[in-house]
């Protein structure tokens, strides 16, 4: 892609969601975590509903670790990988509670020292939560930025250190998600959605799928 059509491929993607957010469902920067480490090979709907129940219930770290491992695998066993998630997240409130107060660090270097939590999750937390200017690269971001040639990279970290560098800082906040929901919708995996994609006059990819007939 060329830097030139840079931003008026952001320009096109904020005009059509001016306001972006996240799927998950979550009310404070830990059920955000919480919901994130869950969802892990699971999708955001599955994750909601586990989320719905478990909330209410337990929503800080304390509250989780008062749940025990058997009580919070009661509420998370319809998500794929629950049992290793439950064990992740109550170790995972044990070092939230004795190092930060029960409250989410706001680092990639503290969050990443969480279990379950690798460099994905931690930049959804400080971008989500926090308004940080970062990029979690999952496969939709990684699908996206090679197909357009917005950020072509043969790893996730190669991809999300190119698109810090080319996405202009007025569209930093909300790249992250714009790229995650027109991957999601749009330029999906197997058949991308170009007929009616509102920034193919700017992508790389040819050649463009017609509309169905």
């Amino acid at each position: 892609m060329k830097k030139t059509d840079i931003a008026a491929f952001f320009a096109t993607l904020q005009a059509a969601n001016p306001a972006p957010e996240t799927e998950l469902e979550y009310s404070t920067p830990f059920e955000l975590l919480a919901a994130v480490l869950l969802s892990a090979q699971a999708t955001d709907v599955g994750v909601n509903k586990a989320t719905r129940r478990l909330y209410p219930v337990a929503n800080t770290p304390q509250a989780i670790l008062d749940l025990g491992l058997e009580g919070l695998e009661g509420y998370i066993r319809t998500i794929g990988l629950y049992r290793t998630k439950a064990k992740n997240l109550m170790a995972a409130c044990r070092i939230l509670v004795d190092k930060h107060g029960g409250e989410v660090p706001r680092t990639r270097e503290a969050l990443e020292e969480l279990p379950g939590v690798g460099r994905k999750t931690a930049n959804v937390v400080l971008n989500v939560a926090f308004g940080e200017p970062t990029m979690a690269v999952d496969t939709h971001i990684f699908r996206v930025a090679n197909r357009t040639g917005l950020a072509p990279g043969k790893t996730p970290l190669e991809v999300e250190l190119k698109l810090l560098k080319r996405v202009p800082p007025a569209y930093m906040v909300h790249a992250h998600h714009w790229l995650i929901l027109h991957g999601r919708y749009v330029c999906v995996a197997r058949k991308p959605q170009c007929w009616r994609c509102g920034v193919a006059p700017y992508c790389d990819y040819r050649p463009k799928t017609p509309a169905p007939a």
